[in-house]
């Protein structure tokens, strides 16, 4: 009897150590005491894994401009595996060219005054050609467009005023061997840089049918996944159905915005992988707007698109 309790006592001691010491040692794994966490915080960033590179990864100047001067950018593209700062501007192209960089896209006119209304053509036309110029001399295969804010134009007058607009560039883009690149921007979320309500081309299939109007080789899409994914949706579906006439991709997750995380709706890696199904050679850009550390959201993001 006695032995037996003397046994059962010391069992019992014996198990409580043994919680007591592996409890100890699981609340310091996950919550850590200030040395550790002070230990932690000086260790400098893993650098990043070599990129397989089947995807070409861009860094979209306007979203990170804030946080980072444009060699420091330059620097954190080039430490990340991207090729390219895109949507930057052609006095710091040179920049780029120091760090083995290109731009993927040039910017060019505006969203809000766009090719859908005739009083705004003569100007975006010339903006239009002069980055034309821009990227032929550089190397850089595109050009970003716009439809334009709708105003009290009719969608289909706005349709017609783009195509002739378009065609009186078009024949100018095909000779340099640049692309005009007409983004679809959603319309639905009316927060600051996040949607454009009135914008006229806020549809995947209304965008493509003006391109298809204007009829030339050069004339294509700007398919910003985070876009469509609000108006549209069907993405990878999308991707397949329009492969022709895609000649930009751009990311962020939705809702917000925001890094490619699980905190948004969107799944990029099997996107990705469609872009390679397709046989997409342009370049993904990286357009989300930050919420934490840029340099974190964007290798994660750089990760997570590497497929």
């Amino acid at each position: 009897m006695s032995r037996r309790s003397s046994t059962a006592t010391d069992n019992s001691l014996t198990r409580r150590q043994m919680l007591g010491r592996a409890g100890g040692v699981a609340a310091a794994a996950i919550s850590g005491d200030g040395l550790t966490r002070a230990a932690s915080a000086e260790q400098p960033a893993a650098e990043p894994r070599p990129l397989n590179g089947r995807i070409k990864q861009s860094l979209v100047h306007w979203c990170y401009s804030k946080y980072f001067d444009v060699d420091k950018m330059c620097q954190v593209a080039s430490r990340l595996g991207c090729r390219s700062v895109e949507l930057i501007p052609v006095e710091h192209w040179a920049t780029l060219k120091k760090y083995g960089l290109t731009c993927a896209i040039a910017s060019s006119h505006g969203f809000v005054q766009g090719m859908n209304n005739p009083k705004y053509q003569d100007k975006c036309l010339e903006v239009l050609r002069t980055q034309i110029d821009h990227c032929a001399d550089a190397g850089v295969p595109s050009v970003i467009t716009f439809t334009g804010m709708c105003e009290d134009i009719p969608r289909d007058a706005g349709m017609e005023n783009c195509v002739n607009g378009y065609k009186k560039i078009a024949g100018y883009a095909e000779q340099k061997k640049v692309n005009l690149c007409l983004e679809m921007l959603n319309s639905r979320v009316n927060e600051y840089m996040k949607g454009h309500p009135g914008y006229m081309g806020d549809h995947t299939d209304w965008c493509i049918e003006l391109i298809k109007k204007v009829g030339s080789e050069r004339m294509k899409l700007l398919f910003d996944i985070y876009h469509v994914q609000i108006m549209d949706g069907d993405v990878i579906s999308r991707l397949h159905q329009h492969k022709d006439y895609i000649a930009h991709v751009h990311t962020a997750g939705n809702p917000g915005r925001g890094e490619l995380d699980d905190k948004q709706e969107i799944n990029y890696k099997p996107i990705m992988q469609a872009l390679l199904d397709i046989g997409y050679q342009g370049y993904v850009g990286q357009e989300f707007i930050p919420t934490r550390d840029p340099e974190q959201g964007l290798a994660q993001a750089v990760a997570l698109c590497d497929v």
